[in-house]
């Protein structure tokens, strides 16, 4: 079996990537910030039904310093670039989150083509795909790219996505000699958690749940499941068709917070009898975004419906996702089993 590494494996999609690697026989590598983040990883693991972690190697790197990446990725066979910045509210500096983005995802790449790398599966998302662009029918697929002169939505996020991403095809392209690439772009991702640490989106499904939300925004993207992103990074890492192709990543049509929540209430019974019944007009949050400056962050994206396809991922790596109404349950699941939601 190959060697692997995957860069940011305490990250909630980082640890689900190294549960199904090490399922599959892989000798893994991962990198953390700080030695002291092995045990949260470790928990994470066990917390996965990991049978065994003695395949997994522990190596202290940060996007942000070349210390530690040319250790990381020497012997590799494989790269998993999954670390990246996602902040919990929007910066005033945009650079705070493009600086890391880019550069960090540029680090790896030189790091990974001076060890002999064969390829390196960078996870990007939809937010380098389907922003700054005039209300549309057609979904947006991996032809289409963010226009970073969109406006107010194109965000600090959505920009550092972009131009990592942008980054890493060039570098490629240019100097990376007979480095492979592939890039995922998923979107909204959700799925089990393994722990109370966890991505941005399952915040969201917490607030739904736990009352934080008490009616919520028009606010509709795409989901996907952590598990089939796992999976579809190792689908890409290893066939031959993934060669310089990016993949976009969603289960299928966007939802609503609103439909999200009904379906909670639908399927989790009394553990989402707190989620919101009601979906504010969008003049009442803007009055509200005037005073609470984390729903003005919301402004732009209240009411877009951006609709996306799978279908290249589906057609050329053989990829089948989980369905909305089984992603949204078993996030809500999950955060009933760790406690974090009290019923």
């Amino acid at each position: 079996m190959s060697t692997v590494l995957v860069t940011g494996g305490s990250g909630f999609v980082g640890a689900h990537i190294i549960l199904q690697l090490l399922a599959r026989g892989h000798q893994v590598r991962t990198t953390v910030r700080k030695p002291e983040r092995r045990d949260a990883v470790l928990a994470m693991l066990a917390a996965g039904g990991a049978p065994s972690t003695e395949a997994l190697s522990f190596f202290t790197a940060d996007l942000e310093a070349d210390a530690g990446w040319a250790q990381a990725v020497q012997g590799c066979d494989y790269v998993l670039h999954v670390a990246s910045p996602l902040p919990s509210h929007v910066p005033k500096d945009e650079n705070e989150l493009i600086r890391p983005a880019r550069e960090g995802t540029l680090r790896v790449l030189r790091a990974a083509r001076d060890a002999g790398v064969k390829r390196v599966v960078v996870t990007s998302s939809f937010a380098a795909i389907g922003y700054g662009h005039p209300p549309r029918s057609v979904p947006f697929d991996e032809t289409s790219w963010t226009n970073l002169d969109g406006g107010a939505e194109v965000q600090p996020y959505v920009k550092s996505k972009t131009l990592a991403e942008r980054a890493a095809w060039d570098f490629v392209a240019r100097e990376g000699g007979d480095l492979e690439l592939s890039v995922i772009n998923p979107a909204g991702i959700f799925g089990p958690v393994l722990g109370d640490d966890y991505a941005g989106s399952i915040g969201l499904m917490k607030a739904l749940m736990d009352g934080a939300m008490p009616a919520a925004p028009r606010i509709h993207f795409g989901l996907v499941d952590v598990r089939d992103i796992a999976d579809l990074h190792i689908r890409a890492m290893t066939d031959p068709a993934a060669k310089g192709e990016r993949f976009l990543a969603v289960a299928g049509e966007p939802m609503s917070l609103h439909e999200i929540a009904r379906l909670l209430r639908l399927r989790m019974g009394t553990a989402a009898v707190r989620a919101p019944r009601l979906e504010l007009p969008n003049w009442l949050v803007r009055l509200m975004a005037i005073a609470v400056p984390r729903v003005r962050d919301a402004l732009p994206q209240l009411g877009k419906v951006r609709r996306s396809t799978s279908a290249k991922a589906r057609r050329v790596l053989g990829w089948s996702p989980r369905g909305n109404e089984e992603i949204i349950v078993a996030t809500a699941e999950s955060l009933v089993r760790f406690g974090l939601i009290k019923t």
